[in-house]
């Protein structure tokens, strides 16, 4: 007789976020023993690594770390949202992050191969997701530098963690109006911080588009030129963070909210969980 109950079963599976047949086999083949049904499952999980690197993961958390007069903003994914709020996983991304925010690295790459523990984050990873036997990858990294900082981690569902981060660096005192305008960020999604910012083969790109579009419209050619133009405005405003109305007062945009507030931002960094 198995000596372990269905409540064993449970816990173990909570603390690791495996599935529950993989975690019934591991404490059966341990006879019961919780500390070898880990290793059991570490074992199998990592035979399997491999065979999951096809498999897509849209879920995970958003989470970020401020340090030496930086942060660094993190997304770590898995498969399923079982695990996304699984503590283990939680663990598991605030371990990557102490460790990427240490080394200040700004790419994926290089928070890979940051050290965290007795190896790199990449080893970290690939050990835990054998114990959570779901694909686990660290998907984007960025570190941004700047006078002050604003954080903002957006949950979009309460059984969750954070799927949206924002970090705004900024010049100025009003923390206030910074946290407002990350929340901006969060739900604009503004690609640049401002129109000097977008790559000119995309803005040549947009004017021959709206060109085109205005022209089979049937608007005529004397005033092509100024339609133009104020298309070519509207997509600066939605892809440039200053020239985005306001969320809060669509009369302003994000420059002179940021202007009248007496603060300058500098920089930021959006993520969306499988974005």
């Amino acid at each position: 007789m198995a000596n372990f109950t269905i409540a064993d079963i449970k816990a173990l599976r909570e603390q690791l976020g495996t599935g529950m047949v993989d975690t019934k086999k591991a404490l059966e083949e341990a006879d019961g023993d919780v500390e070898k049904a880990v290793e059991i499952l570490r074992l199998k999980g990592a035979k399997g690594n491999a065979k999951r690197a096809d498999r897509s993961t849209s879920e995970g958390l958003v989470v970020a770390r401020e340090q030496d007069g930086k942060v660094t903003l993190v997304e770590l994914a898995c498969e399923t949202d079982f695990v996304a709020k699984n503590d283990r996983f939680i663990a598991l991304a605030d371990k990557v992050a102490d460790a990427a925010a240490a080394a200040a690295a700004d790419s994926v790459d290089a928070a890979l191969a940051a050290p965290a523990g007795s190896g790199t984050v990449d080893q970290l990873i690939s050990d835990e997701a054998a114990i959570i036997g779901e694909k686990v990858e660290l998907r984007r990294v960025r570190t941004l530098s700047g006078d002050a900082f604003e954080i903002y981690l957006h949950k979009t569902s309460k059984d969750l963690p954070p799927q949206i981060g924002v970090v705004v660096a900024y010049s100025g005192s009003d923390a206030e109006t910074a946290r407002s305008i990350a929340q901006h960020i969060s739900f604009a999604n503004p690609s640049y911080l401002s129109r000097d910012d977008v790559p000119e083969a995309d803005v040549e790109k947009e004017r021959e588009i709206v060109t085109e579009i205005s022209r089979n419209e049937g608007k005529p050619e004397a005033a092509l030129p100024k339609i133009v133009e104020g298309r070519v405005n509207a997509f600066f405003k939605q892809v440039a963070l200053l020239d985005q109305d306001y969320a809060k007062d669509n009369k302003l945009s994000v420059a002179k909210v940021a202007q009248e507030a007496g603060i300058t931002v500098t920089d930021f960094a959006r993520f969306k969980v499988g974005a």
